[in-house]
């Protein structure tokens, strides 16, 4: 018995000595000591190899459909060129356009895919799939076995280690610094408390980011707005630089950590009543962004969580504040692990347990160049501007689509930009010329 119990003395003491000082310590410091790059550069030799063998005698699935780029009017200019039209005529034919953008819907829907797990090339030896690929072979079904135990019973007591150290730190810390006055040195010691625990925290999901154009980091004053695949973003961008979070007050355990933080740092929390205000949200917003030395606010204007592989409507409210908007772009490499929180599957628990036994978060951040509201240009217009330099960089697909969709119905205002559209191309706006004279049906009133 004394055997065991000295067996167990020893463990724990190792584990301590790699929790504190070959993890917190350098993450403390922003240092890495290169395990977990050899930990990256050895699972993505075993992934490649993975992907040769379920290739074998494996062929790839041709797409279904291949939907055309253009718009209304360039898609219906063939249909209607076979037929004369003075302009202000309805074609039978233009109902074939319809009916084919219908039937892509149906098959390929570009909307709620974006709400669903990003489709993987090949397995990434996760259980997150329906297909039992890991019975191709026996030594895949080796390495998929002893990858669970790795997972499981190595990484992810580590990782909820860390993870509760970080948010237990993350607590105390605020709630000591919050009780000191108003000065530079609160605001010194708040953002070296933020910054060591999200390090903390990010070394808890094996995180290794790429942080591109440091010089372009947004800076106190102005706004930093950046497309949302996870919660894990904040903790993400936060290991780079301190930010004022905007969201909604919460209970349980998240009101817990936001109370606290709001002690030490002017983060920006609402009450439920408060965020059907929007002009109440403006202006605290406008508020803290004319305080110079506050912290760069961090807004997600998607409102909710995109599968990483486009960017959708981005909200006008972050950008009627006004100031300086800093564009940043969060991109994960799903072969690792799928980092987008599907909010309607999984709870908060069970997306931190995925996210946990998963093999690493690989992430890259791009700082884009700092962009201002033009002259002429409405709140509007300048969001789709920012949203569209964001896909850019991350090579996203830049949707119009309201991210809202995920849990709603199409807006009606959108079905009439439709309706005005067609109307338009019929009574002639946008018409077509042709030469080849046919009947057509019966003239507009």
């Amino acid at each position: 018995m004394e055997d065991l119990w000295c067996v167990a003395a020893g463990v724990f003491q190792v584990w301590v000595f790699v929790v504190v000082f070959l993890i917190m310590l350098p993450a403390m410091f922003g240092l890495s000591l290169g395990v977990t790059g050899v930990y990256i550069q050895i699972l993505v030799r075993i992934l490649e190899w993975a992907t040769l063998r379920i290739q074998r005698g494996r062929q790839e699935q041709p797409r279904i459909i291949e939907r055309a780029g253009g718009s209304m009017q360039e898609e219906m200019g063939p249909l209607r060129s076979s037929c004369s039209l003075s302009g202000r005529e309805f074609a039978l034919s233009d109902a074939f356009y319809f009916c084919k953008k219908g039937l892509e819907s149906i098959a390929d829907d570009q909307v709620t895919q974006r709400f669903s797990s990003e489709e993987l090339a090949s397995w990434n030896l996760l259980t997150r799939t329906n297909q039992n690929f890991r019975y191709i072979s026996l030594r895949l079904t080796v390495i998929w076995g002893f990858g669970v135990f790795v997972r499981y019973c190595v990484l992810f007591p580590l990782r909820i280690t860390l993870a509760i150290i970080g948010l237990s730190w993350l607590v105390i810390g605020t709630v000591l610094v919050g009780f000191l006055p108003e000065s530079s040195v609160k605001n010194w010691l708040s953002e070296l408390v933020h910054l060591t625990c999200y390090r903390i925290c990010a070394r808890g999901l094996s995180a290794t980011i790429q942080y591109h154009n440091r010089e372009n980091k947004p800076q106190k004053g102005g706004i930093c707005v950046a497309n949302h695949t996870s919660p894990i973003d904040i903790v993400i961008l936060a290991n780079d630089g301190c930010y004022a979070m905007v969201g909604q007050i919460h209970g349980g355990l998240m009101g817990v950590i936001q109370r606290s933080m709001v002690k030490a740092c002017p983060h920006v929390w609402f009450e439920r009543s408060e965020m059907k205000d929007r002009h109440a949200v403006t202006s605290r917003l406008r508020a803290h962004v004319a305080a110079k030395t506050k912290l760069p606010i961090l807004i997600f204007p998607e409102g909710t969580c995109i599968n990483n592989t486009s960017v959708m409507m981005f909200k006008k409210g972050s950008f009627e504040i006004g100031g300086t908007i800093y564009p940043v772009t969060i991109k994960y490499d799903p072969r690792f692990g799928d980092a987008f929180w599907n909010s309607s599957k999984y709870n908060m628990v069970s997306y931190l347990l995925r996210m946990m036994t998963s093999w690493a978060i690989v992430v890259n951040v791009w700082y884009l160049p700092p962009m201002t509201r033009q002259d002429g240009e409405d709140a509007a217009q300048f969001a789709n501007r920012v949203k569209s330099a964001i896909a850019d960089q991350g090579g996203l697909l830049d949707l119009a689509w309201d991210g809202g969709l995920k849990r709603g119905k199409v807006k009606d205002w959108y079905k009439e930009e439709q309706q005005k559209m067609y109307s338009s191309i019929i009574v002639g706006q946008n018409g077509f010329n042709s030469a080849a004279p046919c009947s057509a049906g019966p003239e507009q009133q």
